[in-house]
């Protein structure tokens, strides 16, 4: 069985020292390479091609999210999981808005994060529980004030599906590989559904799954 391939991005080498030595005592793990900022990243990740990035959200230079964002770009096989100090939501949609398949705090346990790389390699997304019981909390206020809008009945089985899989971080080349469809028609269930629901971007698609309970924080 192949080993996950992993690179770690920050700017602190005793954090990545740390977590290499936590990432290489973990079976079917390895850490092929580390990073001091995002442009150092984003040029190892186009050498290397590896499975994820493992990247911090605030790096001098080009940050963590900018590195993301070209990341996704040059090598879209390759998920990036943010590993943060920062428990803010407008950090986190934006990482998820950048392309990122997951967002967790550096409070988490050695073991969370083990399992969320593991989680994040399977095509799935992680985020903190912390952040996830937020958006619980803002939808329960919107239901209440009668500012959210049922539109998801509308929504085909395709569409739902197409949704889901949309806010895990697939592309539609990802998408249409699973479900024997060319990305150009998911491109065309992507724009249905955003425009029945009233959706502009990924990350306005990533709220509105976690606050349908499409995708859930990663336990």
């Amino acid at each position: 069985m192949d080993k996950l391939r992993v690179l770690i991005a920050d700017d602190h080498a005793v954090v990545r020292a740390g977590i290499r030595l936590l990432l290489d005592s973990q079976e079917g793990i390895e850490v092929i390479a580390e990073a001091k900022d995002g442009r150092e990243a984003v040029a190892k990740t186009r050498e290397l091609a590896p499975d994820i990035v493992l990247m911090d959200v605030a790096m001098a230079g080009l940050s963590g999210l900018e590195a993301t964002r070209e990341i996704r770009q040059t090598n879209p096989d390759t998920r990036v999981l943010m590993l943060t100090m920062h428990d803010d939501e407008e950090y986190f949609f934006e990482a998820v808005s950048s392309g990122a398949s997951g967002y967790i705090l550096k409070e988490a346990t050695p073991e969370e994060v083990v399992s969320w790389l593991r989680i994040v390699s399977r095509g799935g997304v992680a985020f903190h529980p912390s952040l996830g019981r937020k958006l619980l909390d803002d939808y329960l206020r919107r239901v209440q004030a009668g500012e959210e809008n049922e539109s998801y009945s509308r929504l085909t089985c395709r569409e739902r599906e197409i949704l889901r899989m949309t806010a895990e971080g697939r592309s539609a080349r990802e998408i249409g590989e699973e479900l024997s469809l060319s990305p150009k028609t998911i491109e065309r269930h992507r724009a249905n559904f955003m425009e029945k629901l009233g959706l502009h971007n990924r990350s306005e698609v990533v709220q509105y799954a976690i606050r349908k309970g499409l995708i859930t924080p990663s336990k």
